[in-house]
């Protein structure tokens, strides 16, 4: 199968969410200038428990009020609709996507960042006096492209993690390279997606970005990369490469001192850890920065060792870690295999063909277009293993399944059904035309001369073919397959050989 372009990815109904409906009467409620303090303090209000968050982030230090709030209609008041509006959708967009830990993937660690990423850009934008009310909820989704990645296709993005380990490459490096397009693309379409305004979503298009930044959006993205760098010095890896880009555009760009630098990221640490209780997530043992350096400088001097001895140490331990990465990533990929595909053919197995299926039935549905499955069986396999033994048996199966894989296109999908039986789904194809491609691979199997111990055999096939009926409804993917199986049937009881058309019954 071709790897998906954003666009599928976007228009996946299996597995991206949607807005809860709060969300969206948030955003709708700010979208004119209509909108009342009263009538959105009436849609905050409307949620309990996110009304007592607002409440709680917008009596904190973050915002350092010199009144306490003790009501959704005075934070309004104070705060202003656009500022309590982000404060409301970050909160209601973490809980949307907060999930058990997948596989490889841990949310609570990318919503630690994500949070201290939005604390940070709050707090730059302040120090270089271009504070704005969405900084904070554009910091925070800035890498949203990687949770839906991963919610659409955790296997293969689960490659961006390996590579990123052996390579050395920046996330976004690694992704360029596997899918051909980056998270903070899919990021800025799926806010764009959700109705959120251009002013937080098209700086976050750029902001791992270097070059040609529109000029409206330059500042804000700038801000994104720095926070983005100050929540990795907490919590990624290669902090001292951190520090020096940090160090440099803020001295350069801003003319910070060393000082400054350093109080801007201790604050950072002070304050995510406080939000970070705000939205139920564990800071775990967050300290500033200038702490963290004091206790590694008090563990160093207590090592008898000498400046070369330490040189000799971290380039073995390099080495050792690169090798590792290698290995893991050799691991990741056969386990990924074990679970994806047949281990006799290559092709997929059947746990993968039934997700595949849901997928392009989904898609169907959204786009009226025509899918078509083919199932088949081997004629007499029984006997090809009685005669030839299961090891000719074997190389029967390989070389169909070769067959087909090499007369479909690239848009179908070959899957191992079980046994000898395989199957074939062929999106935007009617029944005309998989009728035609079924028998092409009916033709080609039967023209095959297969070697067996010293002789060769022939193998032909049976096949059921059948499209997807769009007024099906919830039973439409159990009734797509008992139609191609029924066609399969009639196929191996009317003579064996041939493909049988069957339409898919309501």
């Amino acid at each position: 199968m071709p790897m998906k372009s954003i666009e599928e990815i976007l228009n996946d109904d299996v597995k991206l969410p949607s807005l809860p409906s709060i969300a969206l009467r948030i955003i709708e409620a700010v979208k004119t200038d209509e909108a009342s303090l009263s009538e959105m303090a009436k849609i905050v209000s409307s949620d309990p428990a996110l009304a007592a968050r607002v409440l709680k982030i917008s009596n904190s230090s973050f915002y350092s009020l010199p009144q306490k709030v003790d009501s959704i209609q005075k934070a309004l008041t104070i705060l202003g609709t656009e500022a309590l509006k982000n404060i409301a959708l970050s909160f209601v967009i973490v809980k949307m996507m907060q999930s058990d830990n997948g596989e490889g993937f841990n949310y609570e660690v990318f919503w630690k960042r994500a949070v201290t990423s939005a604390v940070a850009a709050d707090l730059i934008s302040n120090a270089i006096k271009q504070k704005s009310d969405d900084i904070f909820i554009t910091a925070l989704l800035q890498d949203i492209g990687i949770v839906v990645l991963y919610l659409c296709m955790s296997d293969e993005y689960l490659k961006v993690f390996d590579e990123k380990r052996v390579s050395a490459a920046s996330v976004v490096e690694a992704e360029k390279k596997i899918f051909g397009f980056d998270h903070p693309e899919v990021s800025t379409r799926v806010l764009e997606k959700w109705g959120l305004p251009e002013t937080i979503f098209m700086p976050i298009q750029y902001h791992h970005k270097s070059k040609n930044i529109p000029e409206n959006v330059e500042n804000k993205a700038r801000i994104l990369w720095l926070a983005d760098r100050m929540s990795s010095v907490y919590h990624g890896a290669r902090c001292a490469e951190k520090m020096k880009d940090i160090n440099r555009t803020l001295g350069r760009t801003y003319g910070f001192s060393e000082e400054d630098i350093n109080q801007l990221i201790d604050e950072v640490a002070g304050k995510s850890v406080e939000i970070l209780s705000y939205f139920e997530i564990d800071a775990g043992n967050m300290k500033p920065y200038s702490q963290l350096l004091l206790e590694a400088n008090e563990e160093l001097g207590k090592l008898n060792v000498s400046y070369e001895q330490l040189i000799l140490e971290l380039k073995r331990s390099k080495e050792t870690a690169e090798n590792l990465a290698m290995e893991l990533k050799t691991a990741n990929e056969k386990l990924r295999d074990l679970a994806t595909k047949d281990g006799l053919t290559g092709i997929f197995n059947h746990r993968y063909f039934q997700e595949a299926l849901d997928r392009e039935i989904s898609r169907t549905i959204r786009y009226q277009k025509p899918l078509s499955l083919i199932l088949l069986d081997i004629d007499h396999f029984k006997k090809v293993n009685d005669t030839y033994g299961h090891p000719v048996g074997d190389a029967v199966i390989k070389v169909i399944s070769a067959i087909m894989q090499k007369t479909v296109r690239e848009s179908d999908l070959v899957a191992r059904y079980g046994g000898e039986e395989f199957a074939a789904i062929l999106p935007e194809t009617d029944l005309k035309g998989a009728a035609i491609l079924a028998e092409r691979v009916r033709r080609a199997v039967e023209a095959i001369d297969i070697p067996a111990n010293e002789q060769v055999i022939k193998a032909t096939i049976s096949l059921g073919v059948t499209t997807y009926n769009l007024a099906a409804g919830s039973d439409g993917k159990a009734a797509l397959i008992a139609a191609a199986d029924k066609g399969l049937y009639h196929s191996k009881e009317s003579g064996r050989n041939k493909l049988s058309i069957v339409n898919m019954a309501v």
